[in-house]
């Protein structure tokens, strides 16, 4: 069967549906269905969405099945429990890791080109766990990481430096969680030095821990994220079905880069029709490299004890 320019979305909650709508919205698709355990949820979500279609292009939205993913490029997983008030993501990993191993199998059982974007947290273990399982698809199986944490990342040093944050170039990586790093050492703008700009080191710890903190903070008062990781996804679905070639920092299998293995986590990647196309080779200090060797041996504790 030829694939359409149609994405599955496994998961019809405030994720997966804002998702939805911003690929809408975006006019990217030509069709979306939508995959929930939640039958009358999923009825809801696809009638609201479907009204959204004539303010925008045209993107035929559906309940879907397992069966969709059979002519869909992408399959986005967002299902899963959701974190809680003063719940990490780690915490969650056992409910989830369950689901993730019973959806996965069924994904590529209807579609063994599908490219499958991990969002269920903790998405680094889940991605890894997905590879795992099919190795010789781990180009095609990577987790949106941290996107959106380099983009809060982006939007506060904007902020700080009165600059649009998309001329500001500076990844998070490593956990899309409390061991993530940010690297300062090749942070740029344009393609000046974030050195060259002088932030103080107290001003650049504050940046830092608002960009790493904020889901805790949004969840806090509204209970989840969905609109940001939303335009993340969006991003990441127009990188494969426009065959951009986009560099996003997104969790993958690392098989040994800056000496790390057997994990999955977020360094930037390009990535283009095929899913990861290509690994980019730079420099990052010491300190961050120690760092980040700290942030997989934690996620390697957490995988080891599934």
């Amino acid at each position: 069967m030829p694939l359409k320019n149609k994405v599955t979305i496994i998961g019809a909650g405030n994720v997966g549906s804002t998702t939805a709508y911003s690929l809408i919205a975006s006019d990217i698709t030509e069709e979306i269905a939508l995959i929930d355990l939640n039958d009358a949820m999923v009825k809801a979500q696809v009638m609201d969405l479907q009204h959204s279609v004539p303010f925008w292009g045209y993107t035929n939205v559906k309940v879907g099945t397992y069966k969709d993913i059979k002519d869909s490029k992408v399959v986005i997983i967002t299902c899963g429990a959701k974190q809680q008030p003063g719940e990490t993501r780690l915490d969650l990993v056992k409910k989830n890791a369950t689901i993730i191993k019973d959806i996965v199998p069924k994904v590529f059982a209807q579609n063994k080109n599908a490219i499958l974007v991990m969002v269920t947290n903790p998405v680094d273990v889940l991605t890894y766990l997905a590879v795992k399982m099919f190795p010789k698809k781990k180009n095609q199986i990577f987790g949106s990481g941290t996107i959106l944490d380099s983009a809060r990342f982006r939007l506060l040093l904007g902020q700080k430096l009165n600059i649009n944050p998309r001329s500001i170039h500076a990844y998070i990586v490593g956990e899309h969680g409390d061991s993530e790093l940010p690297l300062w050492s090749s942070a740029t703008i344009g393609n000046a030095s974030l050195k060259n700009f002088r932030i103080p080191e107290k001003d650049k710890k504050i940046i830092f821990e608002q960009a790493k903190n904020a889901a805790y903070a949004i969840i806090e008062g509204k209970q989840s994220t969905y609109f940001a990781i939303a335009a993340g996804l969006e991003d990441i679905v127009k990188a494969v079905m426009y065959n951009q070639n986009t560099v996003l920092p997104l969790s993958h299998l690392i098989e040994g880069q800056f000496g790390i293995k057997n994990v999955a986590l977020s360094l930037p990647v390009v990535v283009g029709a095929d899913g990861i196309c290509q690994s980019l080779d730079y420099d990052i200090s010491a300190a961050e490299k120690k760092q980040l060797q700290a942030s997989a041996k934690q996620l390697q504790k957490v995988i080891a004890g599934l």
